[in-house]
């Protein structure tokens, strides 16, 4: 039996809402072992993910949030690998405008655990960036505590509030809710764009952060 481990790849593209598009790389991560994973936020690539993923059963396509450059490739990874695709519902608004014919398969809620390889991925509703807006936390991998945090949380600050259906209000009450008050210093934060940080290189600024008003 293989261990259980985390991958990741970079991916590029492009983001777009309110009539703007941005160039971007996207952090794409795949949690399992040589049998099965789960793909979290398979974004700009499908090919590939579908490469990285190989001939391992997908258990899951588990989706942080709706914006088009997190979710554009979602069918089409489906398609090619299998897997049912989840998000939470509050973001089905930006997930239309990227698949109007079509709706991903399971209704994300707060609480809910996903497992894979004996790792269990407990979701915890962190709205802000998007009303949606789903981290994905693991008690131990690796021998430290994980947590995916799409693009609520980054090294430096949280995720960009400036586009329709985001809330600098909200994602503060998120980070310091149910991120830096509910899980561990020792915490990695595997991002959704840009490094890995910890929570405990993170918290410290967070007063920064609520007077910057970004």
């Amino acid at each position: 039996m293989t261990q259980a481990r985390i991958e990741h790849l970079t991916t590029s593209g492009f983001f777009t809402l309110d009539g703007g598009s941005w160039e971007v790389d996207n952090n794409v991560w795949l949690v399992g072992d040589d049998q099965e994973v789960i793909v979290i936020d398979p974004a700009h690539d499908s090919e590939a993910v579908a490469e990285a993923v190989g001939d391992r059963e997908v258990v899951s396509i588990l989706l942080t949030h709706g914006h088009s450059d997190h979710v554009s490739e979602a069918l089409a990874l489906q398609h090619a690998v299998g897997g049912r695709i989840h998000l939470n519902p509050d973001d089905h608004v930006l997930w239309e405008q990227v698949h109007p014919q079509a709706r991903p398969d399971v209704e994300i809620t707060d609480g809910d655990t996903f497992t894979v390889a004996d790792v269990r991925l407990t979701a915890l509703h962190t709205p802000g960036h998007s009303p949606g807006s789903t981290c994905f936390f693991v008690e131990e991998l690796d021998g430290t505590p994980v947590l995916f945090s799409g693009d609520t949380l980054f090294q430096g600050g949280p995720g960009a509030t400036g586009k329709s259906y985001s809330s600098f209000e909200t994602i503060i009450d998120s980070i310091e809710g149910r991120i830096f008050n509910d899980l561990p210093e020792d915490t990695r934060v595997h991002t959704g764009h840009g490094p890995t940080t910890r929570i405990g290189d993170e918290k410290p600024q967070l007063q920064d952060w609520k007077d910057r008003g970004y």
